[in-house]
């Protein structure tokens, strides 16, 4: 293994990044570069300038491969992840003649720009593909995990009878070879000629990767702006109502979970600088007076759908600090809902839940999380939408599979222990919490 490096790539939506990693996970250059914001308008339009996507991944690994000097040329394999469902009309030679549809556009998005293609557009690709085809000099082919919310059906391994086949890329599994870079896109980025370029999975699966959360039983708590979690599992989960949908794991087994709207959002008015101190004083002072359900706008989507979801409150705070406390446990009563709903249609996290994005850097958060839980809480530094495709570009490559991959790179965690003295408190208020969102017809 010795001498070869991966390179993820991380298509967000304010910005591309780019890691190379070494094969024990060893961080070894990183670029990035912004991207415009998208045109957001009232009547659900959400686009972006598709344009922008290849000349900044482009810059980013040449930055790396400056960095680098004749280590770029150890680089074997890269993949990409990107946005969930965001989509873009391309040329014959996979460049976009339109704007990108963002995930979060309210028209059907791929049945809408079936419909509206502009002028010189041959097919509809997924933001990954823009980037991979300018590598390999071809069109290639889309994953299993960018394709789920196009309309591909993972399990009957097609896409579904409403999506625009003739318009939409052939669909491989993850870690699947789509091609190599060419001399052409050599010369601009500094990869060497023939390093592979491999199918990559969303961001929120690559986040979920990065913590090492591979195998079955293994869950994760991404706490950014919103929550979401993810586990892995054998066997297909199926949700009647819809709430759970599961990405097809790059090996055949499954990654249910689900994306929440409540989160970190709901401490958007706390400056930042304070958040710490008020953190710290939330976890001493002990469980809160009150119930706090600290919902921003309106709807849930999981753990429980309900459209007409928001904020509610039961008892009052005695003062700031318990106010704060109050919306750290709600969130985690929602994790906990959502474990519990996950554990009921059969997949069962097994050992402590891992965690990562901006809520997991706080220690007194996770401590109040694993108390509400009743299960340690993993905080995985270092891990990424970036590190999570470098995963997946050494699998097969630089390690046999994904498991192995994960062994060797992913960071070693931190374990968040409950605190004893508050499970029984923090359990009594977790179901008050379920039966009050019983009680409003939600759960």
């Amino acid at each position: 293994m010795t001498g070869e490096l991966v390179a993820g790539i991380d298509v967000a939506t304010a910005a591309v990044r780019v890691q190379v990693h070494d094969p024990r996970g060893a961080p070894l250059a990183e670029a990035s570069r912004p991207l415009p914001a998208p045109v957001r308008s009232p009547d659900g339009r959400s686009e972006q300038n598709a344009r922008t996507w290849w000349p900044a991944a482009r810059d980013c690994l040449a930055e790396c491969t400056a960095s680098l000097g004749a280590r770029s040329r150890e680089i074997t394999a890269l993949a990409i992840s990107a946005t969930s469902g965001t989509v873009v009309a391309v040329d014959g030679r996979g460049d976009p003649v339109g704007p990108a549809l963002m995930y979060d556009d309210r028209r059907a998005r791929v049945p809408w720009l079936a419909k509206h293609l502009p002028a010189g557009a041959e097919r509809i690709c997924h933001t990954p593909e823009v980037i991979a085809g300018a590598l390999v000099g071809l069109p290639v082919a889309t994953d299993t995990s960018h394709a789920l919310k196009s309309g591909y059906d993972p399990v009957a391994g097609e896409w579904s009878a409403e999506a625009p086949v003739a318009l939409l890329p052939q669909v491989v599994r993850p870690t699947a070879v789509l091609g190599r870079v060419g001399r052409e896109a050599a010369a601009l980025t500094g990869l060497p000629v023939g390093c592979e370029v491999r199918a990559g999975m969303t961001d929120g699966c690559a986040g979920q990767l990065a913590t090492g959360a591979v195998d079955p039983g293994r869950f994760v708590t991404v706490l950014g702006t919103t929550l979401v979690l993810k586990g892995v599992s054998e066997k297909l989960v199926r949700d009647p109502a819809g709430v759970v949908y599961s990405h097809l794991h790059p090996e055949g087994r499954w990654l249910p979970g689900g994306a929440a709207n409540i989160g970190g959002s709901a401490l958007s008015d706390v400056d930042p600088r304070e958040l710490p101190g008020l953190d710290a004083a939330a976890l001493e002072r002990g469980p809160a007076s009150a119930l706090h359900y600290p919902l921003r706008g309106r709807g849930e989507r999981f753990p429980f759908a309900a459209p007409d979801a928001e904020e509610f409150r039961i008892g009052t705070p005695q003062d700031r600090v318990d106010e704060h406390r109050s919306r750290l446990e709600g969130i985690a009563f929602c994790e906990r809902l959502a474990l519990e709903r996950l554990a009921a249609l059969g997949a069962v996290a097994e050992g402590p839940v891992r965690t990562a994005g901006g809520g997991a850097r706080s220690a007194a958060w996770c401590r109040i999380r694993a108390s509400v839980l009743d299960r340690p809480v993993l905080r995985v530094r270092g891990a990424g939408t970036a590190l999570g495709a470098a995963l997946l570009a050494a699998t097969g490559s630089v390690h046999p599979d994904l498991s192995a991959a994960a062994d060797a790179m992913v960071p070693p965690g931190e374990l968040v222990e409950p605190d004893p003295a508050e499970v029984d408190r923090l359990d009594e208020a977790h179901h008050r919490f379920a039966a009050e969102l019983r009680a409003r017809g939600w759960l």
